[in-house]
């Protein structure tokens, strides 16, 4: 199974909220996700953004691939 790290949007229309979820890489943007590992809300200033990195580091390192969103979010 190749899993991806990835942004589910969240929240109402105009309101966006992201959470950052593992998920399979077939799946839909907000289809069904293995573990949520934190969110992100660009509304707020400054962004909020909240990553539990010792899951993040778990994932990366069985093989998750991060999107290029969350590379960007979390500077990895």
């Amino acid at each position: 199974m190749a899993t991806v790290v990835r942004l589910t949007r969240m929240g109402r229309k105009k309101k966006p909220f992201y959470r950052i979820v593992v998920t399979d890489s077939r799946k839909r943007r907000d289809g069904g996700w293995i573990e949520s590992i934190g969110y992100y809300n660009p509304l707020t200033e400054p962004e909020t953004i909240k990553v539990d990195e010792d899951r993040l580091n778990y994932w990366t390192g069985v093989g998750a691939k991060l999107s290029d969103r969350v590379k960007r979010i979390t500077k990895k």
